[in-house]
């Protein structure tokens, strides 16, 4: 038999672990090809590829993100080779199973559940005697009746076999990310979670596990993403492998991690902050919502005291770089709740804060009790909600104006320091610039046109116009340090005025050659000559002192010169500057 199994990935960095496990528990039985695609490649380009290797069996994962190009496939393939037994598994068809027999009468069989075992059974049967009834953990639809079987027992996972050993992935170890498990299940019933529904943690084989990657490492993986569902539910399991990670360091590797922040021992982030070297392990932390009253409703256990305390902690220590999650229509969350939500998240500065939107998923609690809280959402996946019974979709565009602004200016980080500037000293909530800014946005129609960096810069400032603030010349400032401080290379044409004269910027240039300690010793210690300075830096004028605000936080209106210097030996962008008064006026002019 010739046996695929493939997917839609959502991107082309990413890989799809499922897939490796099948293949690995089919061999040596059966050789399994694997076939990934995503979810932007035409069906046509996916369905010629598959066709070409002329597969008897093709068995698709599937999600949310691509069930619904996934089916489009697979009423091609069925056009065009009807002999090719179609096989779904995943998450997203292991629940209301008769719903997909009924809509998907090219698939020939649908695994339930965990796939491994199940997989191999059924190619058994397809390869013996067809008695398909005997495997446990799958469905199809024969002479119009249903047959479902029960799951079957779940996997012993210290006995399955390496998804990670094979030649063909070693070329992209590199240029992908990779995932990793080192448990399944979850100990928490979170009603909006496909996690929830299975009872009880089960283990991988830890030795197994740091042998997997340090072959991973080996061969070129940069960014390996652990997929457990709460990866420090075990303290000391989690210190085991926080310590076997740092010992075995390699410079440019980083490895992801979903935890629960309430949960967290302080003396593991002390562990982390004096050890691990800056850079190594990332955190993603999902808080979906500060409102007790919502997370209780949802089964959700939440100390959002205790999870401040971690990611301050995790902040402050200046190792770990944090993702923090939040979850907008939730029951009972109104959008009132959810802006004290958003401002109780984003005043921990996390590096990346991501705004989603409830998903009905199937098979999840809250999916069964939709109605109750009067949810409206999308048919199809990803069943996203639309509205609810204290949320209307007016307000829930609203809250998407704020995600596309957000994911703009914060998480892609072109504008920290003005952002910070603003959401501190000119408005009421951080919520509340987003939105402003967000609601502007769209009335402009630029979600509908694209945009470059500059583009970016210039929309902002023509929104802060609109806001009448009494320190304009202040918000431009930062963000020419913003801008400045985030090009790789010197700038052509910044998209602002340039406030420093051609004239005067000779002269500033002449005066620091002849004393660099006008700029600091740091400066001096550039050793920078004429060439340097005209090729490779850029000259402004700021409306404050910068170096004191940045130690105390305190605006001083003082006008200061600042230099950025893009240094191409180092690949880095310095600043330095002085204040005005530091100058021989007279001989500037």
């Amino acid at each position: 038999m010739n046996i695929i199994v493939a997917t839609l990935n959502a991107k082309f960095i990413h890989t799809n672990l499922a897939l490796r496990y099948l293949k690995a528990y089919a061999e040596p039985d059966y050789t399994v090809e694997m076939a990934e695609y995503t979810i932007k490649d035409p069906p046509m380009n996916i369905v010629t590829d598959l066709y070409q290797k002329k597969p008897d069996i093709i068995g698709f994962s599937c999600y949310i993100w691509n069930i619904e190009e996934t089916i489009k496939v697979i009423s091609m393939i069925k056009k065009i080779s009807p002999h090719t037994k179609i096989i779904l598994g995943g998450p997203e068809v292991t629940y209301d199973v008769t719903y997909w027999l009924d809509r998907l009468s090219d698939v020939d069989f649908i695994v339930i559940g965990e796939g491994e075992k199940t997989f191999k059974h059924l190619l058994d049967e397809i390869h013996g005697q067809e008695n398909f009834t005997d495997v446990s953990g799958i469905a199809f639809k024969k002479n119009g009746s249903y047959h479902i079987s029960p799951q079957r027992n779940k996997v012993d996972l210290r006995e399955m076999p390496s998804p990670y050993r094979f030649e063909e992935d070693i070329k992209n170890l590199s240029k992908r990310v990779v995932y990793i498990e080192t448990s399944r299940g979850c100990p928490f019933s979170c009603q909006f979670c496909l996690s929830s529904i299975e009872v009880g943690v089960r283990y991988f084989d830890r030795e197994k596990v740091k042998d997997d990657i340090r072959y991973l490492m080996k061969n070129g993986a940069k960014t390996i993403k652990f997929v457990d569902r709460t990866f420090n539910i075990s303290r000391s399991y989690a210190m085991e492998m926080f310590q076997f990670l740092i010992d075995e360091y390699i410079p440019g590797t980083v490895f992801q991690f979903e935890i629960t922040a309430d949960i967290m021992r302080p003396e593991v982030i002390q562990f982390l902050n004096d050890n691990a070297p800056k850079g190594l392990f990332r955190f993603e932390i999902g808080v979906q919502s500060t409102n007790d009253s919502v997370n209780e409703l949802v089964k959700r256990k939440q100390n959002f005291a205790k999870l401040t305390r971690t990611v301050t902690m995790v902040k402050e220590g200046r190792k770990v770089d944090q993702h923090l999650d939040l979850i907008a229509g939730l029951p009972d969350e109104n959008y009132e709740s959810f802006r004290n939500t958003f401002n109780d998240v984003f005043q921990l500065h996390p590096e990346e804060l991501q705004l989603g939107f409830l998903k009905l998923l199937r098979g999840t609690g809250l999916r069964l009790e939709a109605s109750k809280y009067g949810y409206v959402y999308m048919d199809q996946a990803p069943y996203e909600m639309l509205s609810n019974n204290v949320l209307s979709f007016d307000e829930v565009v609203r809250i998407k104006q704020v995600e596309d602004i957000l994911e703009k200016y914060w998480n892609a980080h072109r504008m920290d320091e003005t952002i910070h500037y603003l959401v501190n000293h000119h408005y009421e909530t951080p919520f509340d610039f987003f939105q402003r800014f967000g609601t502007f946005w769209e009335e402009k129609g630029w979600s509908r046109i694209g945009h470059q960096l500059e583009d970016l810069f210039k929309r902002l400032q023509e929104y802060l116009l609109t806001e009448d603030f009494p320190e304009e010349d202040v918000v431009l400032g930062f963000m020419k340090i913003d801008y400045l401080a985030n090009q790789r290379y010197k700038p052509r044409k910044p998209w602002w005025r340039s406030s420093v004269a051609k004239d005067h910027r000779s002269k500033y240039y002449q005066q620091i050659l002849k004393n660099p300690l006008l700029l600091g010793k740091e400066f001096q210690e550039e050793k920078l000559d004429e060439k340097d300075l005209y090729k490779h830096t850029v000259l402004e004028v700021l409306p404050f002192d910068y170096t004191k605000y940045q130690k105390t936080g305190v605006l001083t209106k003082q006008k200061t010169l600042v230099m950025a210097y893009y240094d191409q030996k180092q690949q880095k962008t310095k600043l330095y500057m002085s204040t005005l008064d530091s100058f021989n006026l007279s001989s500037v002019g």
